[in-house]
């Protein structure tokens, strides 16, 4: 089911002539409750695919947005086994949109890969990107995942040339991310024409649907990237937001600009047309 979830939203999308739109928020921000309605929120406005961050005390990947939202979940006492849950609450009402955990390797180390592996499949999660665990020692991993029909999304970048895009495509399901940037996420604007190659190099490579991310964060800008790939991933915009109601205490007005930001994504692929 996970793997097929996955699937069959690059399959509506590219029947519906556009690009997937994937969200990002960290789960626990600025706590659990708030997060559940953040997720169908997402969904319900035109998100495809979400990922959910999982706090890690050393997000070395994630630029200062998503670092300071990962020590509020922490504070807040999120853990591994609450994302889960999360999830799972999602999954009472919706049992369409594909779940991503987006997280690093040690709270995984620590569960156990087969336990993670059985308790994410049960939970609802369609895949994982493990952001420090690379390809030559995620076997383990793999083996616990191919269990449970669990994708393995892995990271390529600018730098990756054709000979280590071919271990990054090695054992990789459901798609790949194209960090579309050098740097951390959230750095900069990217640019189409600086990564059109990598991405075509890609989508080559790995027989996988390509999603960009790192940096967008205007339906304009979703509509410019997607001319060259399967699917936009925007993040730290919407972490942005909820930061404002972390500091302000206004939950109904940051749902509300949630929503609307993706809608102005959504917007923004479905303008598109198709992606190449």
């Amino acid at each position: 089911m996970p793997v097929s979830r996955i699937s069959d939203v690059f399959e509506k999308a590219r029947s519906e002539n556009r690009a997937a739109l994937v969200t990002y928020v960290m789960a626990g921000d600025p706590d659990l409750e708030t997060s559940l309605e953040l997720l169908h929120t997402l969904a319900d406005n035109g998100a495809d695919i979400i990922e959910i961050g999982a706090p890690f005390t050393d997000p070395m990947a994630d630029g200062p947005t998503i670092q300071r939202a990962a020590q509020r979940s922490l504070k807040a006492g999120t853990r591994l086994v609450d994302v889960l849950e999360l999830a799972h609450r999602f999954r009472m009402k919706n049992d369409t949109t594909p779940l991503i955990l987006m997280g690093y390797a040690n709270p995984v180390h620590l569960m156990g890969y087969e336990t993670f592996a059985g308790r994410a499949a049960a939970a609802g999660i369609d895949g994982t990107i493990i952001v420090d665990l690379p390809p030559e020692e995620d076997l383990p991993l793999r083996d616990a995942y191919e269990k449970h029909h669990l994708a393995v999304i892995r990271l390529a970048t600018p730098t990756t040339h054709e000979a280590r895009m071919q271990s990054v495509s090695d054992g990789a399901s459901g798609f790949l991310y194209y960090v579309s940037v050098a740097g951390v996420t959230g750095a900069k604007k990217p640019v189409v024409s600086d990564i059109k190659a990598g991405v075509d190099l890609a989508r080559r490579v790995s027989n996988l649907p390509v999603c960009v991310g790192f940096g967008i964060k205007t339906g304009e800008q979703a509509r410019e990237m997607a001319e060259i790939c399967e699917g936009v991933v925007v993040g730290s915009a919407f972490v942005d937001i909820i930061s404002e109601m972390a500091q302000t205490g206004s939950n109904s007005d940051s749902i509300q600009s949630v929503a609307e930001l993706t809608r102005d994504l959504r917007a923004g692929l479905d303008r598109n047309g198709s992606a190449s």
